[in-house]
C-alpha cells in the first residue's frame, strides 16, 4: 500500500449516541422538552399564538441538535461562527526562520 493509510470518514460517528447526538445535545433536547411539557400542562385552552409560544422550547431545543453536513449540529455551527467572529484575526509568526534570527557582529 506504500504507507497510504486510510481513515474511514465516519470514524467519529461512533462515539456519538444514534450516529448524530452527543450526551450535551440530547440534554439541550430534553430540557427543551420538558419545558414544553409543563408549558402544555399548565396553559390548557389556548389560540394558535399561545400554542405557538408553548412550543417554541421543543423548536428552538430541536433546531439547535438537528445534524447539518460537515458539522456535528447547529449548535456547533453557531460555537464555531462565533468562536471565529469573536477571536484574535491578526496572527504572528513565532516560528523559526532565518530573518527572524538576530545579526551577529
Amino acid at each position: 500500500m506504500n504507507n497510504n493509510y486510510l481513515i474511514p470518514a465516519n470514524t467519529k460517528k461512533s462515539k456519538l449516541i444514534l450516529g448524530f447526538f452527543t450526551g450535551v445535545d440530547l440534554a439541550i433536547f430534553a430540557s427543551g422538552c420538558s419545558v414544553t411539557l409543563l408549558m402544555l400542562i399548565i396553559f390548557q385552552g389556548m389560540n394558535f399564538t399561545t400554542a405557538l409560544i408553548v412550543l417554541l422550547p421543543a423548536l428552538i431545543s430541536g433546531f439547535l441538535v438537528i445534524p447539518v453536513p460537515n458539522y456535528h449540529n447547529v449548535l456547533q455551527l453557531i460555537t464555531n461562527i462565533t468562536l471565529y467572529l469573536l477571536g484574535r484575526k491578526r496572527y504572528y509568526w513565532k516560528g523559526w526562520c532565518i530573518l527572524d534570527e538576530q545579526k551577529e557582529r
